[in-house]
């Protein structure tokens, strides 16, 4: 079986692309030239990589049909919330004329592969407490330019599904770290500044934004794991939540990964709000129901959330 991966580079598509790997699935990744490979550094050989900007469709079209996919995972995006307030243009083309070219250029090619559109929890916005957990057919209101752009991304794979018979299934993924995480996320950015602060390389004080939002978590090794459950077991046309099963506040979250620092640096760590990292709208209450998931594939997450925060920040300890 071929796979198809975009954003091959990116956190989840590196941990997509072991995953499959170690199912010897033959692994087709795009990229573009100034992508950084550090995710994929180790096992890279094992990869074919197609050079493909996915805002470019004669690009997008070339690259399908070389690799004639039997599975595209589609996990390029730009996917920083508070980025998108700054430049809103670059994440709606990115993310809805990018999936855009991807769906059309498989219509167009008459090829049938499954199509995974990776949606987002950020599409059901400011969510009520009446409405926890949030179920599929909970109202869409977006509340970043990320969250509308995400919208757009996942009615593009209900419509192709509707209009012309693609194969596209979409997830709304809810909060998911580990490994290889951006340093711009909350949870990575304070692991981050844990791992320097250990070793001298800054002030003991951690920079946040808003600590009290709920998240629920799950590790990006589950994620994966789901991803491809999704594929083999479920229809097409069909849209799943996926998370985890522990729910906390940043602030809480943060709280933990300060109980794993060295003793000597735990003693004297300051938090200080920074001004910068809040958002000028925030999703504050996001608990999924995963149950439609849960009977679809049978999968539930596996590895804890105190392991999550450990390999996260034992990731930044090897990198800083």
């Amino acid at each position: 079986m071929k796979a198809l991966i975009t954003g091959i580079t990116g956190f989840v598509g590196s941990h997509m692309a072991e995953h499959l790997l170690k199912k010897k699935v033959e692994v087709y990744g795009t990229y573009r030239w100034r992508s950084r490979t550090e995710n994929i550094e180790d096992f890279k050989d094992k990869l074919m990589l197609v050079d493909c900007e996915l805002l470019d469709p004669t690009a997008v079209k070339e690259c399908i049909k070389e690799v004639e996919p039997d599975v595209i995972y589609h996990l390029a995006a730009q996917s920083y919330v508070l980025s998108s307030f700054k430049q809103p243009a670059v994440t709606i083309q990115v993310n809805v004329l990018g999936t855009l070219n991807i769906l059309e250029s498989v219509r167009q090619l008459k090829l049938n592969p499954i199509i995974h559109i990776c949606s987002s929890s950020e599409v059901y916005g400011q969510v009520r407490k009446d409405e926890i957990p949030i179920v599929e057919t909970n109202p869409l209101r977006p509340a970043s330019p990320y969250g509308v752009s995400k919208v757009g991304e996942d009615m593009l794979g209900l419509q192709y599904y509707l209009s012309y018979g693609l194969r596209t299934i979409r997830t709304r993924m809810f909060t998911h770290t580990g490994p290889r995480r951006g340093p711009v996320f909350a949870e990575s950015s304070f692991a981050k500044q844990i791992a320097e602060i250990e070793k001298g390389k800054r002030d003991p004080v951690i920079q946040v934004g808003n600590l009290k939002s709920v998240r629920t978590f799950a590790d990006v090794r589950d994620t994966v794991r789901a991803y491809c459950l999704l594929t083999e077991k479920c229809p097409a046309g069909e849209v799943y939540n996926i998370g985890g099963n522990r729910t906390v506040t940043v602030g809480e979250m943060l709280d933990y990964l300060i109980s794993q620092a060295r003793p000597n640096v735990r003693k004297i760590i300051k938090i200080k709000v920074e001004p910068s990292r809040l958002r000028p709208s925030d999703v504050t209450l996001q608990i999924p129901s995963i149950e439609k998931f849960r009977k679809a594939t049978g999968w539930e997450p596996e590895i804890p959330f105190e392991q999550t925060m450990k390999d996260l920040l034992n990731y930044w300890r090897s990198k800083v």
